[in-house]
C-alpha cells in the first residue's frame, strides 16, 4: 500500500492563510484577486430585485432615543474598495448593507438590512404571518411599520421561527401585542435558552470580537460580519412557541396559507427547519443555504454543528421541493430565482459541507491534525468560484479544524501535546529560548517586514504573554492584527484581528453583560438550577455539604439539590433525608432569588443560612476577561 507523506507547509508567501487574506502575495483563492468574477453582477441584481422602499433614515432608536441599530453608518461602502478591505469582503458587505421591503413574490416580501437577520411577511387571508423577528424588538417593529406603510395595516396572525439562534426570535414582542399562533421546530425552546446561558458570558465577550461590537464602522473598522452588518442592540423577548413542527413533511395551514415542512436538526442549529409555500412555489431554506460559506463551529463558540447532516438535509430539500420551487429565500442575504438557479445554489451548497466534512474526514484516517489539513484543504475549482461559498461569515479553515474537533477532540495524538504549559507559562520559555522580549520582537519585526505576519503573530503572542507591559511587543502585534485584518476575507476574522488590535492599543473597553429577562424567564427550573451549579466555586466548597428542597408552586416542579464534593446536583426528593432548608416559591421568585435578591414572602422550613451558604460559594462570571493579554 502507498505511503501517505505527512503535509508539508506552503511557504509564507505561496499559502500565508490562502484563503483567507490577500495584501502583499497571498490571495483568498490561492490567485491573484482579478482572477475572481467580479464581473458577474448577478447578485447585486438579485438583491436589489423587489425593491420597494427603504427606512429614512435607517437609524432605529429605543423608547429612550439610543440607538439601537445604524445602517446609514455604511454609506461608506458606496464607494471603492479601499486598501485596507479585502475587495470580495467588500463586495459583500455592500450587498449586505442594503436595506428596504422587498417583494420576493407577490404574497411574500422580507425586510433586509434592518439587523443582522432578515424578517420575512408572507399575507394571508386575515393578516400577515411573520418569520424571523429579527434580535431586537425595536427593529422588529420598525420593520412591519415599513411593510405596513406600503402594503396596509394588516394585523400579525401567526409568526414562524426557523430555528433557535436569538437573531430569529428576539424582536417578537415588536410585532405581535396579543396571542398568535407561534409555530417553530421541537426542541426550539430548549435550544434558544441553553446555549445564551450555560456559557453565555465567555460567548457574548467572544461575540463582540466576531462580530465587531466595539470597532468603528468604516473602511479601517468594520466592514459587516458578511452574514449581514452587525448586530442590534435593543431589547430581546422571547414568546414560547404554541405549535411545535416535529417531522418532516408535516402540513399546516396558518391564515389560510398551506406550508409544508422539513425538519433539519443538528444542520447551521441544534433545531432548525426549511418550509416550502406551494401556492407561491416559494421555498424558505432559514439559515441552511445562504450567499456565504457558514460555521461549523462559530468563532464566539457553540456547540460543534454537524457538517455531513446538514448536506443531507440539502439533498433531501432538493428532492422534496426542488420541482415546485421557483424562488429561495433564506434569513439573511437576498432571494435566487428560477428553479435551474434554485437547484444549483442549493446544490453547490451541499457539495461544499459534504466536501468539508469527507475530505477532512479522509485526511483524518491518513493520520493528519486538524492544522495540517486546514492548511492544505482546496475546495474544488467550481465551489472556489462560487461567490456563495466563499468564506465571508465561516471559512475553509476554522471549518474544517470544527470537523476534526466533532470527530477527533482537542488532542492531535502526539505525546507532546498531552500536558503542555498554559499559554503564560509557555510564553515566557519560548521567550528565554529565543533570546528575551527584545529580541523576540525584533525578529517578529522581520518575519512582520518579509510578509510572514503569521508567525510575526505567534511570536509576538509570545512576547505579549511572557511581559504584558512590554510597549514595543504590544504595539507591534497590534500593527500585525491590522495588517492581518485589513487583508482578510473572512469578515469575523477581520474583526477579531482589529478588536485585538484595539485592545492591545486601549485595553479593553468594560461592557456590562445580562442575559435578557425574557431568556431567563423561558429557562426551566432545571436549567435555572443547572446555571447555578456552573457558578459553584469548586475548590472553595470542595469540603461544604448541604441539601435544599425546591418546590416551585406555578411550574409543579419539586427537586432536591446536594452539594457534595464541590458539585451542586440535582436529584429527586426522598422523604427519608430531610433536607437542610425547604422553600416553596414561584418560578419568579427563583429567579430574583438567583439574581441576588431576598424575596421576603417565599415559605421557608429549615435553616435559612444553608442558602446564604450556597449564595457565598457561586463565582460571578467576568464579562471583561482578557482575550490578547495574559
Amino acid at each position: 500500500m502507498a505511503r501517505h507523506p505527512r503535509p508539508q507547509p506552503f511557504p509564507h508567501c505561496e499559502r500565508g492563510a490562502r484563503r483567507l487574506y490577500w495584501v502583499g502575495c497571498s490571495r483568498s483563492d490561492g490567485g491573484p484577486v482579478s482572477e475572481l468574477p467580479f464581473a458577474d453582477r448577478s447578485d447585486f441584481e438579485d438583491a436589489d430585485r423587489g425593491f420597494i422602499a427603504a427606512l429614512q433614515p435607517g437609524v432605529v432608536a429605543d423608547e429612550d432615543g439610543r440607538v439601537v441599530w445604524d445602517d446609514d453608518a455604511y454609506a461608506f461602502l458606496r464607494g471603492d474598495c479601499p486598501p485596507t478591505v479585502h475587495p470580495s469582503l467588500w463586495r459583500q458587505s455592500q450587498l449586505c448593507a442594503e436595506q428596504g421591503l422587498y417583494e420576493v413574490v407577490p404574497g411574500i416580501y422580507q425586510v433586509r438590512g434592518l439587523d443582522l437577520s432578515n424578517m420575512t411577511l408572507v399575507e394571508g387571508e386575515r393578516g400577515v404571518i411573520v418569520i424571523d423577528p429579527l434580535i431586537s424588538v425595536e427593529t422588529a417593529a420598525a420593520g412591519l411599520a415599513l411593510y405596513r406603510a406600503h402594503r396596509g395595516d394588516r394585523p400579525v396572525t401567526a409568526v414562524i421561527y426557523t430555528h433557535s439562534h436569538v437573531d430569529h426570535f428576539g424582536g417578537v414582542e415588536g410585532v405581535v401585542s396579543g396571542e398568535v399562533p407561534i409555530l417553530a421546530p421541537v426542541g426550539f425552546m430548549e435550544h434558544a435558552v441553553a446555549e445564551n446561558v450555560y456559557a453565555g458570558t465567555a460567548m457574548t465577550r467572544r461575540g463582540n470580537y466576531m462580530y465587531g461590537a466595539l470597532l468603528e464602522k468604516g473602511p479601517r473598522g468594520q466592514v459587516g460580519t458578511g452574514l449581514g452588518q452587525g448586530i442590534s442592540v435593543g431589547r430581546v423577548s422571547l414568546l414560547p412557541p404554541t405549535l411545535d413542527i416535529t417531522r418532516t413533511g408535516q402540513r399546516e395551514v396558518v391564515d389560510g396559507v398551506p406550508i409544508r415542512f422539513q425538519l433539519t436538526p443538528g444542520t447551521e442549529a441544534p433545531a432548525e427547519m426549511n418550509f416550502h409555500f406551494p401556492d407561491h412555489r416559494a421555498l424558505c431554506m432559514a439559515e441552511n443555504a445562504t450567499h456565504t460559506m457558514h460555521n461549523v463551529l462559530t468563532l464566539r463558540g457553540a456547540e460543534v454543528r454537524d457538517a455531513r447532516n446538514w448536506a443531507r438535509y440539502l439533498t433531501e430539500a432538493i428532492a422534496e421541493f426542488g420541482d415546485d420551487t421557483e424562488v429561495a429565500f433564506a434569513s439573511h442575504h437576498w432571494p435566487t430565482w428560477g428553479r435551474d438557479r434554485v437547484v444549483k445554489h442549493l446544490t453547490e451548497q451541499r457539495d461544499l459541507y459534504a466536501y468539508l466534512h469527507d475530505q477532512t474526514l479522509r485526511r483524518i484516517n491518513l493520520g493528519w491534525t486538524g492544522s495540517e489539513i486546514a492548511e492544505r484543504f482546496e475546495l474544488p475549482p467550481a465551489l472556489e468560484a462560487a461567490w456563495h461559498a466563499r468564506g465571508y461569515y465561516g471559512s475553509v479553515s476554522h471549518n474544517v479544524k470544527a470537523i476534526y474537533q466533532r470527530y477527533m477532540g482537542w488532542y492531535d495524538g502526539n505525546p507532546s501535546s498531552l500536558w503542555e504549559h498554559p499559554p503564560e507559562e509557555s510564553a515566557k520559555r519560548y521567550v528565554d529560548c529565543i533570546g528575551g522580549v527584545d529580541r523576540v520582537v525584533e525578529k517578529a519585526a522581520e518575519y512582520a517586514a518579509a510578509g510572514d505576519l503569521r508567525f510575526a503573530a505567534q511570536l509576538l503572542k509570545h512576547a505579549v504573554f511572557a511581559e504584558p507591559d512590554h510597549t514595543a511587543a504590544g504595539d507591534l502585534l497590534a500593527d500585525v492584527y491590522q495588517r492581518l485584518g485589513f487583508g482578510a476575507e473572512n469578515a469575523t476574522w477581520r474583526n477579531f484581528y482589529l478588536t485585538g488590535a484595539q485592545e492591545l492599543r486601549q485595553g479593553i473597553t468594560p461592557m456590562e453583560i445580562s442575559i435578557s429577562g425574557a431568556i431567563l424567564a423561558a429557562l426551566t427550573v432545571e436549567q435555572l438550577l443547572d446555571s447555578v451549579a456552573i457558578r459553584i466555586d469548586g475548590p472553595r466548597a470542595a469540603t461544604a455539604a448541604l441539601a435544599i428542597d425546591w418546590h416551585v408552586t406555578d411550574t409543579d416542579d419539586h427537586v432536591r439539590t446536594t452539594l457534595s464534593n464541590g458539585a451542586l446536583v440535582q436529584e429527586p426528593i426522598r422523604e427519608s433525608r430531610p433536607p437542610d432548608l425547604t422553600l416553596t416559591l414561584t418560578k419568579q421568585q427563583l429567579l430574583a432569588l438567583l439574581a441576588g435578591d431576598a424575596p421576603e414572602d417565599i415559605d421557608h422550613r429549615g435553616d435559612r443560612a444553608a442558602l446564604t451558604t450556597l449564595q457565598d460559594l457561586l463565582d460571578a462570571p467576568d464579562p471583561n476577561f482578557p482575550i490578547v493579554r495574559p
